[in-house]
């Protein structure tokens, strides 16, 4: 089994299109696998009916009170791993995967693959912002970025880093670095596509929405 695990706090906005794009990537993976993948949201301390749209889509829901990303994804994980899952994937509910972004991670033949992030919609930000990311972001194979929005790991390797720590931001990072110290092989890979919201206000101190926020 494939798993995917979307953490989510007060995402109802862009909830729906995360959803239909990963259900659509997992649907794909079973037509041409044959193999069953799974997605878990996490509602972390959601207020605003996002327990509600998940309900229309063929999801598991887990609900925790911890507003913390770091604690959301473990949570997320450890379901699925109960499951039998040999394979997780981690994107965030602001994104939407591309229809083949299972198949492209599982096709690197990596323990774990880092993806880049396409951004859906620059008109909220001044177009120095959108010119210093082009300047800056590598989107090809050889990058260093990591994102939690796009990015996947073997069950066995998630194991062997010791999993996600309880961090409200950069949680991702730190399983990556767990990642590479433990020796297990990361493809570093522009394959795996996935779009992101390029939005204004930050959900974490330290996030992508600062990180934009500061080129602008």
């Amino acid at each position: 089994m494939i798993g995917i695990v979307i953490p989510a706090h007060n995402e109802a906005d862009l909830l729906a299109r995360c959803l239909r794009a990963a259900c659509t990537a997992t649907a794909r993976h079973h037509a041409h696998s044959g193999e069953i993948a799974r997605i878990v949201v996490v509602l972390d301390a959601c207020s605003d009916g996002s327990d509600a749209i998940c309900a229309a889509f063929d999801v598991d829901t887990i609900a925790v009170d911890a507003r913390n990303v770091g604690i959301a994804r473990a949570r997320g994980t450890a379901h699925l791993l109960d499951r039998g899952a040999r394979w997780l994937a981690f994107t965030d509910a602001d994104s939407m995967v591309a229809p083949d972004w299972l198949s492209e991670q599982l096709a690197l033949g990596a323990d774990a693959v880092c993806g880049p992030v396409d951004i859906d919609d620059w008109s909220a930000h001044p177009p120095q912002t959108r010119d210093a990311f082009a300047r800056a972001y590598v989107d090809a194979d050889g990058h260093r970025h990591v994102h939690g929005a796009n990015l996947g790991v073997s069950a066995a390797a998630y194991r062997l880093a010791g999993g996600f720590e309880p961090l409200e931001c950069a949680e991702d990072v730190a399983l990556v670095c767990a990642l590479l110290a433990a020796g297990v092989r990361v493809a570093w890979s522009a394959r795996p596509r996935v779009v992101t919201s390029a939005r204004r206000i930050a959900r974490v101190r330290g996030g992508f929405a600062d990180t934009l926020a500061r080129m602008g």
